[in-house]
């Protein structure tokens, strides 16, 4: 399981964020998601700690807590959602073939 951590200043590096969780036991991996068009941050992120007592006095100690002039929301991440397929004929030919 991991930690998600959110409201982040787009100044942050996988390098400081691991530092503070650090404080709370061994980190395992930092991920920062980034925006495909624009490759910038996107101001949330996900840290896996070594085991759940980490995480959770990760997320005790550092859930509202103020970093690099934000306020951080930290909780448990919940797995990502099956967004599924869009449905329909999406070759817009109305279903007729045109051959």
């Amino acid at each position: 399981m991991s930690v998600y951590v959110g409201n982040l200043s787009y100044d942050v590096t996988e390098d400081s964020l691991n530092a503070v969780f650090a404080e709370y036991g061994s980190v395992k991996r930092v991920q920062l998601p980034t925006d495909r068009d624009t490759g910038r941050m996107r101001g949330f992120g996900f840290v896996e700690m070594g085991s759940d007592a980490e995480e959770t006095a990760a997320i005790e100690a550092l859930d509202g807590a103020e970093w690099m002039g934000r306020d951080l929301k930290v909780n448990k991440a919940k797995p990502k959602e099956d967004r599924g397929s869009f449905g329909g004929n999406r070759g817009g030919y109305g279903g007729r073939n045109r051959y």
